[in-house]
């Protein structure tokens, strides 16, 4: 049979920049036979072993940091000026999930009594594949892999045809670190039949997959049958911001910006909807006009561009009907003038950063993820009208309040039906915090302690001193 050929467009050109095979059907089925034969051997390591294999591999990838970042801004379009920070954000956060490892993985003494010995041990689950995105590539590959081999597992690695380079320097760097064959594998995919038949495979234990929710929907219904497998989604955001009115303004308006336009607003956990209470609304504008007039939208390979293509002329497409229904449904457009969105390079999906006003949930912007550089900002009278307003939504991975009044922002955080709840700041997965979906964002978790227990089942030992 044919194989697949895969080609990766950039963004910055829309020409390809690079291709990979994709399998044969027999290449498909022997990737979770090689899984369980490597993770019958390498779930007997001590933990130690895995430690210092994890810190090695570590310590490799941020050595290529530079050249990481190089491939990251051609293949996904994100400023150079920002891409080797993902890169050691990830390392960070791995070594985090590496220094808490020990007291995650331990063992659960049952209570003490004469003659007997009764514990809880974690083992790990076997064979994981891991189905991770374009956007955040390490980062949100970090989440997954790092955990799941310090818990003895195998994984099977699949990127995005978007960010293929990502799963082979990885599958690189542990390798040198000294993991043996097998542990980690890689493969290149665009076929969901495909992704499919290995989500059905009997030896895969475990599916960790980051993206769409039509995506996390699909690998779901192919796990459906099968009691075994578990499944760990991280999928999309319609993330609310509130400004209240006691705020600095210009440094609010300056923090909100980041939050939406950064990364082309191309982040899972980016700011899509701004509600400002209305004693400072007019001023809030003013201010985040002020903002954007200061960014440039351009050429990602140059250090002074704030802000890149989006990562495909389809995703371009969507971010433009979104602002185009806003607009015909009665919203307006004060984004300001800035030479630099007025004419950026040509061939590349360029989206400028958008300021929209007098919005409301009967507009797309408001309800569906856009994903792109969109600020749509909404007016609100009280506390309580900002808190129905963010939880009006499908969605609920973040959601962020503003307030100089800490203790009442932690207090409406109460309120808000999502997974992580920032006040005076936003953007930003804590590696000491869970990372959890609510609603249609997702479900299982990673990061902190607990996002090592998808990747570890529990054996109880109820052990009796032999009769004497």
């Amino acid at each position: 049979m044919s194989v697949e050929i895969l080609t990766t467009l950039s963004p910055i050109t829309n020409k390809p920049v690079l291709t990979r095979n994709g399998l044969t059907d027999a290449d498909l089925q022997a990737l979770p036979a090689n899984a369980t034969n490597a993770f019958d051997s390498y779930r007997r390591t001590s933990l130690a072993s895995r430690q210092h294999i994890v810190k090695k591999a570590l310590k490799l990838l941020k050595d290529k940091q530079h050249e990481l970042a190089k491939e990251i801004t051609e293949q996904m379009g994100r400023p150079i000026a920002y891409t080797a920070k993902e890169v050691t954000t990830a390392v960070a956060r791995g070594e985090y999930l590496l220094k808490i490892s020990d007291e995650a993985l331990s063992d659960t003494d049952g209570e003490a009594e004469k003659g007997f010995k009764r514990y809880i041990k974690k083992v790990p689950v076997g064979p994981v594949l891991i189905l991770f995105p374009w956007n955040y590539p390490y980062l949100t590959l970090v989440n997954s892999i790092v955990p799941a081999l310090l818990a003895g597992n195998s994984v099977i690695l699949k990127p995005s045809p978007q960010t293929p380079t990502t799963a082979e320097h990885v599958q690189q760097v542990f390798a040198e670190a000294g993991l043996p064959d097998g542990v980690i594998q890689s493969f290149h995919c665009g076929s969901l039949t495909q992704i499919e038949t290995l989500v059905r495979s009997p030896q895969i234990q475990l599916v960790c997959f980051t993206g769409s929710v039509a995506g996390g929907l699909a690998v779901q219904s192919a796990a459906s049958d099968r009691v075994a497998v578990r499944v760990g989604l991280e999928l999309g955001g319609k993330d609310p911001a509130y400004v209240r009115s006691d705020v600095d303004v210009k440094w609010a308006a300056e923090e909100i910006v980041d939050g939406a336009v950064f990364n082309s607003g191309q982040s899972c956990c980016s700011i899509e909807r701004v509600y400002v209470d209305e004693k400072i609304h007019d001023e809030f504008v003013a201010a985040v006009q002020d903002v954007l007039k200061g960014y440039k939208l351009g050429d990602p390979f140059d250090p002074k561009t704030h802000v890149g293509p989006v990562v495909s002329k389809k995703s371009a497409e969507t971010i433009r009907s979104h602002i185009q229904d806003a607009i015909d449904k009665g919203a307006k457009n004060l984004t300001p003038d800035n030479e630099s969105f007025k004419s950026p390079p040509l061939d590349g999906n360029y989206v400028a950063p958008t300021l929209l006003t007098e919005v409301t949930h009967d507009m797309t912007v408001m309800t569906e993820e856009t994903f792109g550089p969109v600020i749509p900002i909404m007016k609100v009278k009280t506390d309580k009208e900002a808190i129905k307003l963010m939880n009006d939504s499908q969605f609920g991975l973040t959601a962020s309040i503003w307030t100089k009044d800490v203790a009442l922002g932690n207090e409406l955080a109460d309120d808000v039906e999502a997974g992580t709840v920032f006040v005076n700041r936003c953007d930003y997965p804590s590696p000491d915090l869970a990372w959890v979906g609510w609603k249609n964002s997702g479900k299982g978790q990673t990061l902190s302690k607990f996002g090592f227990d998808q990747f570890v089942k529990l054996k109880s030992y109820h052990i009796k001193d032999y009769p004497k």
